[in-house]
């Protein structure tokens, strides 16, 4: 993928855990290299199709120079969410902040501190049959849009479905949706763990009846194996009511264990309770 490059931007700073650096300032260097698609700009000449890199260092020195903070870690994590929130067209950035003059007793180049950031895209389903559903998932959907760095890109229609696993329960609605986002799994799973204990949900009976479900399906590319998170949801192939509301919006991403798209998960599934 193409690449916008700034090196080593100089700045006395007045980062650090000393006192000294904090009133004496010190330099420091910092780096970005920012993943984006430069085709159209290029075979254009159209700066609009781009990132203008020069306002992207005016950017960076005045986050730089505006506070003090303890780490350097603190000052390339700023950056990076400053660059990806700021400039829609990057959808990954490197950042590298130098400390040439670092308190060490000893000779060395630099100490520095590399991070890499990126938008990431992520599958939700939500589910409801208590109160009212439809409510109940609209408004689900309004708190998702509100957490910060996540934007919902894609929504499906609403389907009335039967209950799984416990069946003397009320139908559900469900839907599915597509997000844009800076966060991590974990953030991501905690921010909609609080959206449902926000509205209300209470965890008594498994699978049985809930004023809001919101599950993760599916996170870029990503296989996760955590304690408290599984990606790709590990039922989500065999559930008709996850699989007819997300092929509707995402019927050619693949599944990163099964090695199929979503519409051909549905398309077997669907076979199989024909039988």
């Amino acid at each position: 993928m193409d690449k916008i490059c700034i090196n080593n931007l100089e700045f006395i700073g007045y980062h650090g855990v000393f006192p000294e650096e904090k009133k004496l300032g010190q330099k420091f260097q910092v780096s970005v290299e920012m993943s984006c698609d430069t085709r159209e700009a290029g075979k254009t000449g159209d700066l609009t199709k781009s990132t203008h890199y020069g306002l992207v260092a005016e950017d960076i020195g005045k986050l730089f120079l505006e506070k003090s903070v303890d780490l350097i870690e603190t000052c390339a994590e700023d950056i990076a969410q400053m660059i990806l929130r700021k400039y829609p067209l990057i959808f990954e950035v490197k950042v590298t902040v130098k400390k040439p003059w670092a308190p060490l007793q000893m000779h060395f180049e630099n100490v520095a501190v590399e991070v890499t950031r990126k938008r990431h895209k992520a599958y939700l389903s939500i589910g409801s049959n208590i109160g009212d559903k439809k409510e109940n998932l609209l408004k689900a959907i309004e708190n998702i849009g509100k957490i910060e760095d996540t934007e919902v890109t894609k929504v499906s229609t609403i389907l009335e479905t039967e209950p799984f696993g416990v069946v003397d329960q009320d139908d559900f609605l469900n839907a599915c949706l597509e997000i844009k986002t800076l966060l991590t799994p974990q953030e991501l799973l905690k921010e909609l763990l609080g959206i449902e204990e926000k509205m209300g949900r209470v965890r008594i009976k498994k699978w049985g009846p809930r004023i809001i479900d919101i599950d993760i399906l599916l996170y870029d590319k990503e296989v996760i194996e955590d304690d408290n998170l599984a990606v790709p949801h590990p039922w989500m192939c065999e559930r008709s009511f996850v699989l007819d509301p997300l092929c509707e919006i995402a019927p050619n991403v693949i599944h990163p264990l099964k090695r199929e798209s979503i519409f051909n998960l549905k398309r077997k599934l669907d076979s199989n309770l024909a039988k």
